[in-house]
């Protein structure tokens, strides 16, 4: 019989603390969420080991659950707020919805695959994390109908933001996201102050792509 709260506790003391991760509200949060709950039933075992874990089994698309250390660092870049409102774009199981949650005010979390909606929003509700709305919508376009969010947090790497996202964003907002592809991507943050948007490289970081956020072909003559 599996721990899992030793489990939990091992992931955020040799995983997370390690990575210089020390906002207490983002520690204490990654420690109460049952992240077991939160992947395929065959993968339970697995749910706190030191790497990215497939979702295939209750997906329909190619999709992850971050690994624990790569989602604390950028969560911790976030920087969310107790009346924070926070976007979750790409939002998968929604692990990172339901950490989140217990920092902001609400969170809005996106997924345009069906099947993750579905099971995203059984495992939200079955657990009480009621401040969560999973809603399915293209993760290209964010979700205006909520818009601003005083934070924006992709799930995985992306080769362009939309500048859309960038409309999205409350004054005095962050947007979090993953630019670029494998070991070279780079994590960004971009703030928005007195209505203009600044950008900040931060650190590398390699994630498992988002759908839909792809450069569009240019022309060669």
């Amino acid at each position: 019989m599996i721990d899992y709260e030793h489990a939990r506790s091992n992931m955020v003391d040799c995983q997370v603390r390690t990575c210089d991760v020390t906002e207490h509200e983002l520690i204490s949060a990654m420690l109460t969420v049952q992240r077991e709950e939160f992947v395929p039933a065959s993968l339970k075992s697995l749910a706190y080991i030191d790497e990215d874990l497939s979702l295939a089994k209750i997906a329909s698309s190619e999709r992850y659950l971050m690994q624990a250390a790569s989602f604390a660092k950028l969560a911790q870049l976030a920087a969310p707020e107790d009346d924070d409102v926070v976007l979750v774009v790409g939002s998968g199981c929604g692990y990172s919805s339901a950490v989140l949650s217990l920092m902001a005010s609400s969170v809005v979390a996106i997924e345009e695959d069906s099947t993750l909606v579905e099971f995203s929003t059984e495992v939200l509700t079955r657990l009480g994390y009621m401040s969560v709305a999973v809603l399915q919508s293209d993760l290209a376009q964010g979700y205006s109908k909520e818009a601003p969010y005083d934070v924006i947090f992709l799930e995985g790497s992306i080769e362009v933001l939309p500048t859309i996202y960038l409309d999205q964003l409350a004054e005095g907002g962050r947007l979090v996201c993953v630019e670029g592809a494998g070991n070279a991507a780079l994590a960004k943050l971009y703030t928005k102050r007195d209505g203009l948007i600044s950008e900040r490289e931060v650190m590398n970081c390699a994630i498992k792509p988002l759908p839909g956020f792809k450069k569009a072909k240019e022309f060669a003559f």
